[in-house]
């Protein structure tokens, strides 16, 4: 269930929450993804800890490994992964049909589904809109993502229209797929069914994305997701498909934004009144030691202001953790440009000898306890300890800026 609590005087903003039979999840938010029933380099504990309210799984991948047998036996994938808060499903179409699309070789994509090679084993599969709820009402997840035929947005018009057409072709037989599957399993609780997503399709047409929406919202979906990646081939975010594509879907409905990553891409579709995220850069980019911190000169990019966890320089590498963090919010967040924020490479050799912290304002535990130049010295000998301290380091920034933005959208100043 999505219930809206206030809605911005400035912009297409809304806070809300969403109830799910495993947590209340406040909304914006952001969600890591969990492709293979875990976050890389994180454990649950870690998770739970941080505040993430929910994570995404990958349907086909937990499908081909371990399989549905394997996760039934643990009554779903919340006891797999022993995560007993919420969790979303894609529909898994994406991977498979960037597979095909890559090499006719893996497979070939028609009306009634997708057959496909493994890339584990090579052995073939088909996955067709039934499927697709099946698995995921056997992974027994709280979200669930219709399967659609997601073409690459280089394709020419009349290949998107195709996928459009198909994309809600296989909608309309997901809708009955998922009421079957209610009264086969005997869902009794309306508040807790799994909530059933859509995905609008059709590129940066325009018309077609409406033609996508309008036949779509006629299936009374309890959310819209945006189709396709969310940038064209050069890499150009695709602003006005956004914008568009969540006007067109119903203010009652919830509005996922699937693949926006980039923490300015997220800001200014919260502001087009999108309310969810997913995404693997902030894991993939620690990954590779890029780190994203904040800037401190918050009064020329926006207004938010952060309390020093020290007066002082503190020593790095102390016995003691702080537990308590002084971190809070004083004031506005308002970016008047994309750059409110910084990315760090901490294997540029200006970090070799760097005895500061990444960040002194937050309260993560690589910025409590350890210097720059030491995380520079991890990633230089591929340690995985620096992907770990790295990956925390990075979803903390994720959390807070949602947060940041949740509390500015109920102030009214965004």
């Amino acid at each position: 269930m999505f219930r809206i609590f206030k809605k911005s005087k400035k912009s297409k903003a809304r806070v809300g929450i969403i109830k799910t039979a495993h947590g209340i999840i406040k909304t914006p938010f952001f969600m890591p993804d969990a492709t293979r029933g875990f976050v890389k380099m994180i454990d649950n504990h870690e998770s739970k800890k941080f505040g993430i309210q929910s994570v995404v799984i990958n349907t086909l991948h937990l499908y081909l490994q371990p399989g549905v047998k394997v996760i039934k036996k643990f009554k779903g994938a919340h006891n797999f992964m022993n995560w007993q808060k919420s969790l979303l499903s894609d529909s898994g179409g994406f991977q498979i049909f960037s597979l095909i699309h890559k090499s006719g070789k893996m497979g070939s994509i028609n009306d009634d589904g997708a057959i496909f090679k493994s890339p584990i084993d090579g052995a073939q599969h088909k996955l067709t809109p039934e499927k697709s709820i099946q698995i995921q009402f056997d992974l027994g997840v709280d979200m669930i993502v219709a399967l659609d035929d997601c073409p690459p947005n280089e394709f020419e018009r009349a290949s998107i229209e195709k996928s459009v057409k198909r994309t809600i072709e296989w909608a309309k037989r997901c809708r009955e797929e998922y009421d079957k599957q209610v009264k086969k399993r005997k869902i009794a609780s309306q508040n807790f069914l799994p909530l059933l997503f859509g995905v609008i399709h059709g590129g940066a047409e325009l018309d077609l994305r409406k033609k996508c929406a309008v036949e779509l919202i006629k299936l009374n979906f309890d959310g819209y997701c945006f189709g396709a990646r969310p940038v064209d081939k050069q890499g150009n975010f695709l602003d006005k498909a956004l914008q568009c594509t969540a006007d067109l879907i119903p203010e009652d409905k919830l509005r996922f934004a699937l693949g926006v990553g980039r923490p300015e891409d997220i800001f200014r579709c919260v502001k087009y009144g999108w309310d969810m995220f997913d995404c693997v850069i902030p894991t993939r980019e620690a990954r590779h030691g890029r780190l994203y911190k904040f800037f401190p000169d918050y009064g020329r990019i926006c207004s938010v202001k952060y309390i020093p966890l020290a007066q002082k320089s503190r020593m790095v590498n102390r016995k003691s953790k702080i537990k308590n963090s002084n971190f809070k919010i004083e004031s506005n967040f308002k970016p008047q440009t994309s750059k409110f924020y910084d990315i760090l490479n901490i294997n540029n050799s200006k970090f070799r000898a760097d005895t500061n912290s990444i960040d002194r304002n937050c309260d993560c535990e690589l910025c409590q306890d350890y210097s720059a130049g030491y995380m520079h010295h991890l990633f230089k000998i591929k340690e995985p300890l620096g992907a770990r301290l790295a990956t925390i380091h990075n979803l903390k920034f994720y959390l807070k800026l949602m947060e940041i933005i949740r509390k500015e959208i109920k102030r009214g100043e965004i």
